[in-house]
């Protein structure tokens, strides 16, 4: 795609091939259908034996990873589907070899409803590493990053990925609010990069 006059949009010959060139910086796109795909469509009443026949055919599409963990999917497991949300990433590892799990973390949170004790956060975040989750999408509902140190401390222990969010809120229409402006949000980005040698994404929740 050339824009070599403005205003003038030229397109080149797409290349399909499964052997052409790999770009330097290529588009990263991952996958929420195994998380908040059933938890946003069908209220979290999505159980591990109906993700288990697409699965294989997910794998292969190419995706650079899947959220398939985390958020409201752990507590509802247990209250509506009898199911162990743990035995979930092990089952679907099973059929997914290729692609990387994500995993949506509340920071001190974690995947529940109130702030939980340094050794809660350390020891379910160890057992997430260790039963198959790779990346850590991490957000505090203030963009309280404090909220992130115990958590990606053992993140990156375990040699993880870790993605700091910031969630996006705005007070006027044109954020020019006197709190959530682009100065705020500005500032949280420099504090996620003082977290050292993260890549960090950005989720939003506008709120109007």
């Amino acid at each position: 795609m050339k824009l070599d006059k403005h205003g003038v949009l030229e397109m080149t010959e797409m290349n399909y091939a499964p052997n052409r060139p790999k770009t330097k910086n290529p588009i990263k796109i991952q996958d929420l259908s195994f998380r908040d795909g059933h938890q946003s469509i069908f209220a979290t009443r999505g159980r591990t034996e109906d993700m288990l026949p697409v699965a294989e055919m997910m794998d292969n599409i190419g995706f650079y990873s899947f959220e398939m963990w985390g958020g409201a999917t752990f507590d509802t497991m247990h209250r509506y589907l009898n199911e162990d949300p743990w035995e979930r990433i092990r089952t679907l590892k099973k059929h997914i070899k290729k692609t990387p799990f994500s995993m949506l973390l509340r920071g001190q949170n974690l995947v529940g409803y109130r702030n939980y004790a340094d050794d809660v956060v350390e020891n379910f975040v160890q057992r997430a590493c260790d039963n198959g989750i790779d990346i850590f999408r991490v957000f505090d509902a203030l963009n309280d990053f404090r909220n992130f140190e115990t958590a990606v401390k053992i993140i990156k222990k375990n040699g993880k990925h870790f993605q700091g969010s910031i969630c996006y809120s705005l007070t006027e229409a044109r954020m020019g609010g006197e709190t959530y402006n682009l100065v705020y949000y500005l500032e949280k980005a420099k504090q996620l990069e003082d977290f050292g040698g993260i890549r960090w994404c950005c989720s939003y929740s506008a709120s109007l």
